[in-house]
């Protein structure tokens, strides 16, 4: 997630490295927030490996600030890890929703409907916080009102989550050659 995320808002413009944690911790929100601790060794790996550029500007006081761009070689890894996402960005909503800030970067509408098809599937597999007898237990099935709450919500949100996808996978389908 934080590898997509830098590639990503770096796809955008250049930037700092405290902007992009900014964006970054926007993105994720409270859930996931960002440290300097694991944001500075990201970004070295992907300088190291050919993803950053860095160059220095006049900064507040004497110390010069970095920024950082996206190298053709980031832009190319970017749209890779777009195009190909790991299973986890499809299954984890956390990491589906960083996925979809930058679906729009790959530049293919077929390719995006198939990632989309790719979640919609995942999504339309049986599936519970909660289990009786090796099968999904629904909210109508449980006393608990938490559980229960649990449930209801999540049932919700699925719905919710499936009609999109497959509005958006109608529209990208049309938009395809």
């Amino acid at each position: 997630m934080l590898t997509l995320s830098i590639l990503g808002f770096l796809a955008e413009e250049p930037l700092h490295a405290y902007e992009l944690r900014t964006r970054i911790s926007g993105l994720s929100g409270h859930v996931r927030p960002v440290s300097d601790g694991a944001l500075y060794p990201a970004l070295n790996r992907l300088h190291k490996a050919g993803f950053l550029a860095r160059e220095e500007m006049p900064g507040r006081g004497a110390t010069p600030r970095q920024v950082l761009s996206l190298t053709p070689e980031g832009h190319a890894e970017l749209i890779a890890r777009l195009r190909e996402p790991a299973d986890v960005e499809i299954t984890d909503r956390n990491s589906f929703l960083v996925l979809l800030a930058f679906l729009g970067r790959l530049p293919n509408p077929a390719d995006q409907a198939r990632v989309l098809r790719r979640r919609l599937e995942f999504m339309n597999q049986p599936a519970s916080y909660f289990y009786a007898d090796g099968r999904p237990l629904r909210a109508a099935e449980t006393a608990d009102p938490f559980r229960k709450g649990m449930l209801t919500l999540a049932a919700a949100t699925s719905r919710a989550d499936r009609a999109w996808l497959e509005a958006m996978i109608a529209t990208l389908e049309h938009e395809s050659p």
